[in-house]
């Protein structure tokens, strides 16, 4: 649910101007209208210095990365150049004074010919795991054998191994200090919030706007409308000159969600699409219900449920990870009840199993509806209501902006789809026979056309209405199957990851034959547990990307959902 605003606008005098927003930053209610991005130096500083204190950390431990993966490099280097043994680079390049350049040669061992040592000044210097020699020639001389020369060794391995140990010292001291930063998070955190708290007051401060030759300046502030009391209780004790009225869609005042413990913690998937604006609907309460379940559906095997509310628990105790604890646990949870349904616990179908009761199974999706899996015939129906209700959003939604008569376009499509989907459902129910059934048919059609056709915006000609309408019966009539079909990725995913669930269980099963207690139960109990684990992780990105994607594209697509509003923010300490 959108919490109501109320719109407050400001008169105070320049001179007052810091202390008055340092009483609004106490107050920690008022979203002042400001910029999102730096306006000048002073605030380019401010974000600088916050940002610089946000990356202290994660900097440190991208140092320690880097200096990882130079040390493996140089190793790698270092086991390169061990089998040529210690040479002095300087010395060989005074060679060349002498009117003497070294060739450097490595091959195989049968591609070795020992005749080479006594036609010309070789020196063999390994011979495992391949020949590796070196020919002193006249520098004018180039390579006068029958296989490629290789470059020169840049330095010695012993030269490689003093900068390993440099690296390795200069690694050490950047983990104590990565150690010492983790030490103190809560401090650089502290700091980080003050930091923004300052952006955050001097970009309100600087959107006042001056008048009176800069006596004066104003300000727009907005406040949720249940905390009126606290707003005005403070600013009476102020020397300001306050206006508050309702906010109205066309202040864009800017959007806090108002929701229960459950549709809270899916909040920040609405905000990963944008938040709704003053006068739409808040999708959260239906992201919440349809992605769990949508979730659910694609990992489909209530074992991976118990292991997800397991890392939602773990997540609790992890620094940071804490806003998504509840999420996790959540959809673990719904995973859980999913699975059982889909009679799928670690890739083993529960349904077949002789100890499970008979009324657990009743509980369970199996079998085939007119000749095709029951599940995936569940996806398509899941598909159908979902689209349904989010026309049934749009028609709210739109007569509450527009008007009944704004909106007959909007109603002629909803009593179209929604209506035909409803009384197809009752005829195959049997609760009304074809005649009625025909007759219902024939009266949505008629009574939808006129809304479709002629009515879709009483302010345009018929004819351009009919044209309109032609137009958007082709784009919803080559649209909407494509978004019913799209829900069979449901069925698919969760198909797909029970079925390979079940190989890593066979493959596992292989390794132990018969039974018994040997050796085979350790490669099992490795197999299992390596493929589960990479299951499920194949699984949750799958189950966290498409259920997305339907509620993002289809649903929000079909209700109408635009999510261009702004996050509540207020100013506070």
């Amino acid at each position: 649910m959108i919490t109501p605003m109320t719109k407050y606008s400001f008169i105070f005098l320049s001179s007052e101007k810091e202390g008055f927003i340092g009483k609004l930053q106490e107050l920690g209610l008022m979203d002042i209208v400001r910029s999102d991005k730096p306006v000048d130096e002073t605030s380019a500083a401010l974000l600088k210095e916050a940002e610089a204190l946000k990356a202290v950390l994660p900097s440190a431990k991208a140092e320690s990365e880097r200096i990882s993966k130079e040390i493996k490099a140089a190793m790698a280097e270092e086991e390169a150049l061990k089998p040529w043994g210690g040479f002095d680079p300087k010395a060989v390049e005074g060679l060349a004074g002498m009117g003497l350049r070294m060739h450097w040669y490595t091959c195989s061992r049968k591609v070795f010919d020992p005749a080479w040592k006594e036609e010309y000044p070789i020196v063999v210097v390994s011979e495992e795991p391949e020949v590796r020699f070196v020919a002193v020639l006249p520098s004018g001389e180039g390579n006068p054998l029958p296989i490629k020369e290789i470059p020169a060794p840049s330095c010695s391995a012993s030269e490689v191994a003093e900068r390993i140990a440099g690296l390795q010292a200069a690694l050490e001291e950047n983990d104590r200090k990565v150690a010492s930063l983790e030490a103190q998070a809560e401090v650089y955190e502290s700091r980080y919030r003050s930091a923004m708290a300052g952006l955050d007051r001097y970009l309100a401060s600087v959107a006042a706007c001056p008048a009176a030759e800069n006596t004066i300046q104003t300000l727009v502030g907005y406040a949720p409308t249940e905390n009126d009391a606290a707003v005005t209780g403070c600013l009476d004790k102020l020397d300001v000159l306050y206006l508050k009225e309702a906010a109205t869609p066309s202040d864009n005042p800017p959007i806090k969600l108002k929701n229960n413990r459950f549709v809270r913690s899916f909040e920040m998937l609405t905000d990963m699409y944008g938040r709704p604006v003053y006068d739409e609907f808040d999708p959260t309460p239906f992201l919440s219900v349809f992605f769990l379940l949508f979730f659910a559906m694609c990992m489909g095997d209530a074992g991976y449920g118990l292991l997800l509310i397991i890392i939602g628990q773990v997540l609790r105790k992890v620094r940071g990870m804490e806003d998504i604890s509840p999420l996790v646990t959540i959809l673990g949870v719904g995973t859980l009840v999913v699975g059982f349904v889909m009679h799928t616990f670690f890739g083993v179908d529960i349904s077949a199993l002789s100890w499970i009761p008979e009324w657990m199974k009743k509980c369970m999706i199996t079998g085939n509806i007119a000749g095709f899996d029951a599940q995936m015939v569940l996806s398509i129906i899941i598909g159908i209501v979902h689209l349904s209700l989010a026309m049934i959003v749009k028609t709210v939604y739109s007569t509450k902006r527009k008007g009944f008569l704004g909106s007959l376009g909007t109603w002629g499509w909803t009593l179209l789809i929604v209506g035909g989907v409803a009384t197809g459902g009752l005829a195959l129910a049997g609760v009304i026979g074809s005649a009625v059934t025909k007759w219902i048919i024939i009266g949505l059609g008629v009574i939808s056309a006129l809304g479709i056709f002629l009515f879709n915006d009483i302010n345009r000609s018929p004819l351009k209405n009919i044209g309109a309408g032609l137009w958007e019966t082709y784009n919803t009539a080559t649209g909407l199957l494509g978004d019913v079909l799209s829900y069979l990725r449901l069925y698919a995913l969760g198909l797909a990851g029970g079925m390979l669930g079940q190989a890593f269980n066979n493959i596992a099963s292989m390794t132990i034959g018969d039974g018994g207690f040997g050796f085979g139960w350790i490669p099992f109990i490795l197999i299992l547990l390596v493929g589960h684990a990479l299951n499920l992780a194949m699984c949750c990105l799958g189950a966290f990307v498409h259920p997305l994607r339907l509620n993002f594209l289809e649903f929000f697509k079909n209700s109408g959902y635009e999510g261009k509003g702004r996050i509540y923010r207020p100013i506070n300490k």
